[in-house]
This record gives structure tokens, sequence and C-alpha cells, in this order.
């Protein structure tokens, strides 16, 4: 079980990006950063977690690019500028990956660790065991159950989610809510 109380700048936040930073985009994807918009409290969220975390990383599977509905060049302009508005909220993003692959088994695309993996070796210092794995699917909890952290769950767009699950430490309506737990723990 997750103690709140020990979480610090030795920890690790992951964050699934559609769906618990931006508003999914119904049955398609984000094309462009016009279309990219921010869950209301998720600047304030964000800063209050990087006052917390020691490293915090967006994981998130793309398939837009993979099917070629949008370049790579597009999508790391909407990832630049949402981190930019970011930073200017007082937060921080310190790198993303995505998936981009239309093969559900690939290393990279979650559940699979591949993305985890990928920033433990940019960033050594990452320990699984201190790291947090947040976002609104359940291929989102079985990535961190895969590479071995704690996962939080958002009900922001699968309200419906039956809890408790095995998958599932800790769910919350928003990434704000999580922060806001954060916060008074």
């Amino acid at each position: 079980m997750l103690d709140w109380n020990k979480i610090d700048n030795s920890w690790t936040l992951f964050l699934d990006r559609d769906g618990v930073i931006n508003v999914e985009k119904e049955g398609s994807y984000i094309f462009h950063y016009g279309e990219f918009n921010f869950y209301e409290g998720v600047r304030e969220a964000l800063k209050t977690c990087a006052a917390v975390f020691g490293r915090i990383v967006i994981v998130t599977n793309q398939r837009g690019v993979g099917k070629g509905m949008m370049t790579a060049a597009d999508l790391q302009d909407i990832h630049a500028k949402m981190a930019a508005e970011v930073v200017l909220s007082g937060g921080r993003i310190d790198r993303v990956y995505y998936a981009d692959s239309l093969d559900n088994a690939h290393p990279l695309r979650k559940p699979q660790p591949g993305m985890a993996h990928s920033a433990k070796n940019d960033f050594p210092e990452i320990d699984f065991s201190r790291s947090i794995m947040v976002g609104n699917n359940i291929s989102d909890m079985e990535f961190g159950r895969n590479a071995g952290m704690y996962t939080v769950f958002l009900t922001t767009t699968n309200p419906e989610q039956e809890l408790p699950h095995p998958a599932i430490d800790m769910a919350f309506s928003s990434l704000y809510e999580f922060a806001k737990h954060l916060h008074l723990a």
C-alpha cells in the first residue's frame, strides 16, 4: 500500500497525456496544439507535483503518428507547447515519451513497460518502486504494474470503472484531485 507521507523528490511521477492532462478528442487524435485543451486545474496540479516529485514524465500511446495522420514533428510541437504552458504555470515536465506503433505487442506501447525503461535510461535515478503511474485507462495501470510502480486511476473518461481493481492502487476524479491529496498527505 502506498504511504503518501513517504513521497518526496526521490520519487518519479509518470503521467498519461490524453484524458489526464488534456481533454481526449473522442474517437480521434489531437492533431495540432489548437485542439489541445488542458483539463481545469491541471496546470495547478502540475505545479504541486513539481514541488513534490523529483521527475515528472509523460508516457503516451500516439497511434495517429503510426497511422500517418500526423507527423512526429506535429506531435513534438504539441508537446513542446504543452510543456511551455506548464512551465509558465510553475510546473514542469522533464520528458515526454510516446509510442506510435500500431502493433499492440510493441515493447514501447502501453501496457508494455518500454517507455518506463526508456525514462530510466535517460534518468538513471528513477526507481520504479518509488514511482507512480497516473492514467485513465486500465492499460495505463497495467503499464505501471508491469514496471513495478504504484498506480493511480483517474475517472475522467471512464467513470464507470469498477473499484477496487487489482491493477489500481488509488482512484481520483482528476489530476487536480490527486495533487490536492498529495498536498494534504
